[in-house]
């Protein structure tokens, strides 16, 4: 499909503002977001020095079968980092709500209507999953693999992101090891609400400074951006302050209206995040 970076400016979003629940099915609600402004806040002009996904697990999901029974599903939606738009989260959800009142033959073709539409809006193929909770399916809750670093006592008094809190121990060895924070909280760019999630910083390199890495993540504390472009920051900075010889940062955020949204980015393109299991907050 021809690839295009244009979306509607942010201000026709649907988020902040009243808007009526669609049903039948509505594919035009879904709203795409560019990447490429963000990105060029980091320097990012061009491909970006990164790979990933954005894994969004939508648990309201439902639609009617040919008799006008409801089904009621989990759905996992797979939009790759590299297309060149995102969805804002309203918008998505009002798109599944606009499938409440709608027919459908099978789980199957639920799951490619919203491949193709999710596909359209951000310009390049999404993966869908979809499972109907008549199949019983499970979800593992799971913790990420490392070390937590929140027990560090530190003193903060700033809540705006600072890169200049990174640092490594120039002297000590290589290592490769997981840093965990629960405590990363960031506010959505257009309403203010919070958003919360555990990130993890996965590296290869110089140790990265365990107190300052705290510091630098709760400096996200009063900072406005989408989930998205937050964990590209953060990747953009631990790359750029700490050099390290490979990199992989990961975040699961709280869900919000009945979706999670758990952005990845990895300097390599075969790095994958450890699974979809839930976060105990999820």
């Amino acid at each position: 499909m021809p690839v295009s970076e244009s979306a509607p400016p942010l201000t026709a979003s649907p988020l902040g503002r009243p808007v009526a629940y669609r049903s039948p099915y509505a594919p035009e609600l879904l709203f795409p977001i560019a990447r490429a402004p963000k990105r060029a806040e980091l320097g990012i002009l061009r491909d970006p020095p990164f790979f990933g996904v954005d894994l969004w697990n939508a648990y309201e999901l439902s639609w009617l079968n040919p008799r006008g029974k409801p089904v009621v599903a989990i759905g996992s939606f797979h939009v790759p980092a590299s297309s060149p738009r995102l969805v804002e989260s309203k918008s998505l959800k009002l798109y599944l709500n606009s499938l409440n009142g709608s027919r459908f033959a099978s789980a199957e073709e639920v799951r490619v209507r919203i491949a193709d539409d999710l596909s359209a809006a951000v310009g390049a193929r999404v993966g869908v999953t979809i499972e109907p909770l008549s199949g019983r399916p499970s979800r593992r809750l799971a913790e990420i693999g490392g070390e937590v670093i929140d027990d560090i006592d530190v003193a903060i008094d700033t809540y705006r992101p600072q890169p200049a809190f990174l640092g490594v121990a120039m002297a000590a060895p290589p290592l490769e090891e997981t840093l965990v924070s629960h405590l990363l909280k960031s506010n959505c760019l257009i309403t203010g609400q919070p958003d919360w999630a555990t990130v993890a910083i996965r590296y290869r390199g110089r140790p990265i400074d365990r107190a300052g890495l705290l510091r630098y993540v709760v400096s996200y504390r009063d900072h406005d951006e989408f989930h998205e472009q937050c964990v590209e920051r953060i990747f953009i900075d631990v790359h750029r302050q700490c050099r390290p010889e490979s990199l992989a940062v990961w975040a699961r955020y709280t869900r919000r209206g009945g979706i999670d949204i758990n952005p990845f980015r990895a300097d390599a393109e075969d790095a994958s995040p450890p699974g979809n299991f839930g976060d105990i907050r999820q």
